[in-house]
């Protein structure tokens, strides 16, 4: 079905995506052992494909906000790890050509296009999550740099990501206010990295940064707004992921409705699972229409785009844990079967959850915003 959000140029991306995807990402997915490791694997296979310029904005790259929808929707399906590289890539790239200086974005832009350099954005803190008040990483300055000490968790990166932006308190305070954005060069003396396992093996890492040079990127004291901004620009793309792991779920459920019998007849030839997958097959299409109308909003620079991306990603990453949890009841004993695919699906989707802001977050700022235009 012809998709009214999509241009040609969008559809011939999810093609090659997909091309790929079938080629040589499914078996990425399978794979969960040392995932930073295999995210440069990934990165280099984008990179080689010219996907990362999907997640780059011109001149540099043919980024917007419908076409890094469709290729992390494709990432997704296949192999989240894929996406979420992908989707670090486009963080950084975003916050460069927002915020970076002419010198900055020649630098660091057509390497994040051509793969050449890895991104990854470090925000939270061990005691500072949605609330960036609390953020205590410090930023000094030295000269023309600046010295960051701190920690940063929960940071998406391949293992040597060559670019670090890392949100730090410029000047001394209680609020946001203070908080800039710094560039800090992945192989930089004083800074050190940890993998974290998390509960889906994604590329995540701690960092310590003790005296760690870096850059100003933007306004000194005013990086929360920068970074607000690209996370709306995201959102529909967020979205995206959560159709396409939701996509490849629905996928499983199925297949195995048609190939697993029972009292003499396959699955599906019961009024209980084609009743499930009906329900499933509807809360897809509903997330997927949102994130693409969103994208679509967001590419036009509506003015409540950032509101919609932001209902698009709530909706869509509830519906992809329900419909991982309806595959995954469908196989049964099966399905509880560690390393499966139903069983991966299942904790990767609590995951997506997180991504570009916590849909606890993302629900109150969309209740703000619903109040303020109803007075």
């Amino acid at each position: 079905m012809i998709d009214p959000h999509l241009e040609e140029r969008h559809r011939e991306l999810a093609a090659r995506v997909r091309e790929l995807g079938e080629r040589q990402l499914r078996a990425v997915a399978r794979d969960e052992d040392d995932p930073c490791g295999r995210a440069a694997e990934v990165a280099a296979l984008l990179a080689e494909a010219g996907l990362l310029r999907g997640a780059v904005p011109p001149p540099f790259g043919v980024a917007d906000a419908r076409g890094a929808l469709v290729v992390r929707e494709r990432l997704a399906y296949f192999s989240l790890l894929s996406e979420s590289v992908f989707a670090a890539q486009a963080l950084a790239a975003q916050l460069v050509a927002g915020e970076g200086s002419e010198l900055q974005r020649s630098r660091w832009l057509p390497a994040l296009a051509d793969g050449s350099a890895h991104g990854a954005l470090a925000v939270s803190e061990p005691d500072a999550g949605a609330d960036l008040a609390s953020v205590r990483c410090t930023a000094r300055p030295d000269g023309v740099l600046w010295r960051l000490d701190g920690v940063k968790t929960w940071v998406s990166a391949v293992k040597e990501a060559s670019l670090l932006l890392v949100l730090a308190r410029s000047s001394p305070g209680e609020t946001t206010r203070g908080l800039s954005i710094f560039l800090v060069d992945g192989g930089a003396p004083g800074l050190a990295r940890r993998p974290i396992e998390a509960v889906a093996a994604l590329p995540v890492v701690e960092l310590r940064l003790d005296g760690v040079p870096a850059v100003l990127l933007g306004d000194e004291g005013r990086g929360v707004r920068p970074l607000q901004r690209a996370y709306e620009q995201l959102r529909p793309g967020a979205a995206g992921a959560a159709c396409g792991l939701a996509a490849r779920a629905l996928d499983e459920a199925l297949r195995h409705s048609l190939t697993r019998r029972q009292f003499g007849r396959p699955l599906a030839g019961f009024q209980a699972t084609r009743l499930l997958l009906a329900e499933l097959h509807a809360q897809l299409e509903a997330a997927r229409r949102l994130a693409r109308h969103a994208a679509w909003l967001v590419d036009a620079g509506a003015e409540h785009a950032g509101r919609e991306a932001a209902a698009a990603r709530v909706f869509a990453t509830d519906a992809a844990e329900r419909i991982a949890d309806g595959a995954l009841r469908l196989h049964g004993a099966a399905g509880l079967v560690r390393g499966s695919s139903v069983e991966r699906l299942f904790r990767e989707a609590r995951a997506l959850r997180l991504r570009e802001g916590t849909s606890e977050m993302l629900k109150l700022e969309l209740a703000d915003s619903i109040l303020k235009e109803s007075r």
